[in-house]
């Protein structure tokens, strides 16, 4: 029997989740506008602790998102996990963000693009098939009305970025799911699960979130 602790911060969730061999056992999550993730991350973390019913000596691993995503987030959730598996002497898994938040979308077919706001039409995004297989890797791109225009199949969006994509991406066969807004440690369940089995781990002391930031330069404005 693995528990596993997930944690998701690279976004405006804050999410912690504990997994018994890659089901969901219980979740606690709060997404504000503000960042409350280093007043609310470790309050979540004791309570979903003291109501799964275990000891913190049982874990087997801890999971935690490496991004992309916000850099105060991830240094926020990263440095938590890392302090845990120190002193515990276990194993910290490192997950895709997008990957996670693709998994919420639940469809059959098609295609998943995960996006996650940047700043102005900029995004990170990344594409996966029905099966979450990933089709394109991560990339920091801006975004206007010619993206994604050769898919033919139904394209389907997830993330924080309805708002102002679908704005210019209005072809027939694109479909955001605005429910599925934030990547949830829930989803993190099965992922780290698969991750733990195979040995896929990080190193604890080395192991740094992926910001993939700055990929737009601005030019100084001259004096």
């Amino acid at each position: 029997m693995s528990f596993i602790l997930n944690i998701e911060t690279a976004t405006k969730n804050c999410s912690v989740s504990i997994a018994k061999n890659g089901e969901t056992v219980i979740c606690k999550e709060i997404a504000e506008e503000g960042y409350s993730h280093a007043e609310k991350l470790h309050v979540f973390i004791e309570e979903i602790i003291a109501e799964t019913g275990i000891l913190v000596h049982d874990l087997a691993a801890v999971a935690v998102s490496q991004g992309p995503g916000s850099y105060t987030g991830l240094r926020i959730g990263v440095s938590a996990a890392k302090g845990l598996c120190f002193a515990l002497n276990i194993p910290l898994i490192a997950v895709d963000t997008l990957q996670t938040l693709a998994s919420q979308a639940k469809v059959n077919e098609g295609k998943i693009i995960s996006m996650l706001d940047a700043r102005r039409m900029e995004v990170y995004s990344a594409i996966y098939n029905a099966d979450l297989e990933i089709e394109r890797p991560i990339l920091a791109e801006v975004i206007d009305e010619n993206s994604f225009k050769d898919f033919t199949e139904t394209i389907y969006f997830v993330g924080d970025c309805a708002e102002k994509c679908k704005l210019v991406l209005s072809n027939e066969n694109f479909i955001f799911l605005e429910d599925v807004k934030y990547p949830s440690a829930a989803a993190m369940s099965k992922i780290s699960y698969d991750k733990y089995q195979k040995s896929d781990t990080v190193d604890v002391a080395y192991f740094e979130p992926y910001y993939l930031k700055d990929f737009m330069i601005t030019p100084s404005k001259k004096q």
